[in-house]
């Protein structure tokens, strides 16, 4: 999926913010109907060059009706640098809200992004009172035009959703132990591999450095990563993390792959992750030598501690409401092949942070809010797994000092994991059995 930027500052943002409560702003797109209808709550942004951003809010969804639509939630705003707030204009009857139409935000006074060109027009009606002066500057050449949805966080539970033990250091400590003195159910494993699986940009590459930041003890950037339209991770590869500096190797492998792509010949096919579930593949293979017997790194004779003992599903927080039907296709594809293997699967949550400022202002609060967990029930039912399987974190990404919290999310995620591989032993060596048994 490609990137998509906001152009609003800091300041802007939180000037837009304090029209609501507690809410995020998710940018849909810069247009309109391609990506805004049905789409709930939304507040439509514009930028001129005398420095005004403003726009209008909708609380109920484009349809493309032709209508007029009552919305006595609707409003008009302009924000500008010589203003401490935000000027807020509500509809001057309580009702008529916008104009449901073809193209762009129409609330009978103005029109923005008619026939989706980052314009707008003044047009006949008397919905909203304002000085142009003070919502516009007179100004109505634009020289951008967003659509964000206003996602509602609901606030914070009374109780939390899930139990995690935020106790500092002891809680840290703890969890290291349990990693490091951990014991594959087989002998013939040593290192248990766990498969990171994702769309492009999710996180799969800084997960890992976050987990190597952790045993290390200050963030590190091993594998790459950044924001980029394609993936970063050209090659299959196997990441072992020592305990610390000079130490003894984690009883883990991570194994990172290219970034999930919508198109089916672009990315990581469902081919390719059925010939690293069975151990084919070798540590730096590339396409398309990853499924072929014959390429470069093909093992045609693997053992059991060579196939993936557990699949990781990568997304990100932020995403979750965007991935594509092509995108959900494509999982559903690699899950079914998954399962005819055995293979247990969790899913990484990433980006909470980002998604939800209640989130991002105190980490501790991410099994209090409403939002993150209805993220969680979201994706369960998107990828077809138990809430239970899905895992919010938080990566490394601009720090330059590991933080506790952030330590005591990424060591849950591998906990479980590592249980999970159990899980997959446990089935191998009853298969063994009845087999001894027939």
């Amino acid at each position: 999926m490609s990137v998509v930027k906001s152009s609003l500052s800091v300041e802007q943002e939180k000037k837009l913010l304090s029209l609501f409560g507690h809410v995020r702003l998710h940018l849909l797109y810069k247009a309109f109907h391609s990506r805004c209808d049905g789409q709930g709550p939304t507040i439509l942004v514009a930028y001129n060059k005398a420095g005004f951003v403003y726009g209008g809010y909708i609380s109920k969804d484009y349809a493309q009706t032709g209508q007029a639509i009552n919305d006595d939630k609707a409003f008009l705003y302009s924000i500008t640098d010589q203003r401490e707030k935000p000027l807020r204009v509500s509809s001057t009857d309580g009702q008529n809200g916008f104009t449901d139409g073809f193209y762009g935000l129409n609330v009978g006074v103005l029109w923005f992004l008619n026939n989706n060109t980052a314009t707008v027009e003044i047009v006949a009606g008397n919905s909203y009172t304002f000085e142009a002066e003070e919502m516009h500057g007179n100004d109505l050449q634009l020289t951008e035009c967003e659509v964000y949805r206003v996602e509602d966080l609901e606030g914070l539970l009374e109780t939390p959703w899930r139990k995690i033990d935020w106790e500092g250091y002891g809680t840290k400590d703890r969890l290291m132990d349990y990693i490091k003195n951990y014991k594959p159910e087989v002998k013939s494993v040593v290192q248990p591999r766990v498969l990171l699986v994702g769309p492009v940009g999710a996180g799969k590459s800084s997960f890992f450095n976050s987990i190597n930041s952790v045993f290390k003890g200050h963030v590190t950037g091993q594998a790459n990563t950044g924001s980029v339209g394609t993936s970063l991770t050209t090659q299959f590869r196997t990441y072992s993390i020592k305990a610390e500096q000079g130490g003894k190797a984690l009883p883990l492998v991570l194994c990172d792959t290219m970034g999930l792509e919508e198109g089916p010949s672009a990315g990581l096919d469902t081919d390719d992750i059925t010939s690293i579930l069975k151990g084919h593949v070798q540590d730096r293979s590339t396409r398309p030598c990853l499924s072929r017997s014959d390429g470069v790194g093909y093992c045609k004779w693997p053992g059991l501690k060579d196939t993936i003992h557990c699949v990781v599903y990568v997304l990100d927080a932020c995403k979750v409401t965007l991935v594509s039907a092509k995108m959900v296709d494509k999982l559903a594809a690699i899950r079914k092949g998954i399962n005819k293997l055995g293979v247990p699967q969790l899913v990484l949550l990433t980006k909470v942070d980002e998604a939800c400022p209640l989130v991002r202002e105190d980490l501790t609060n991410i099994y209090l809010s409403h939002y993150i967990e209805r993220m969680t029930r979201e994706v369960s039912v998107c990828l077809g797994v138990s809430q239970s399987c899905v895992l919010p974190v938080k990566n490394y990404s601009r720090e330059f000092e590991l933080d506790i919290h952030t330590d005591i999310l990424l060591l849950t995620a591998v906990v479980q994991m590592l249980r999970y591989t159990d899980d997959y032993f446990d089935e191998r060596q009853r298969e063994t059995s009845n087999i001894r048994d027939m």
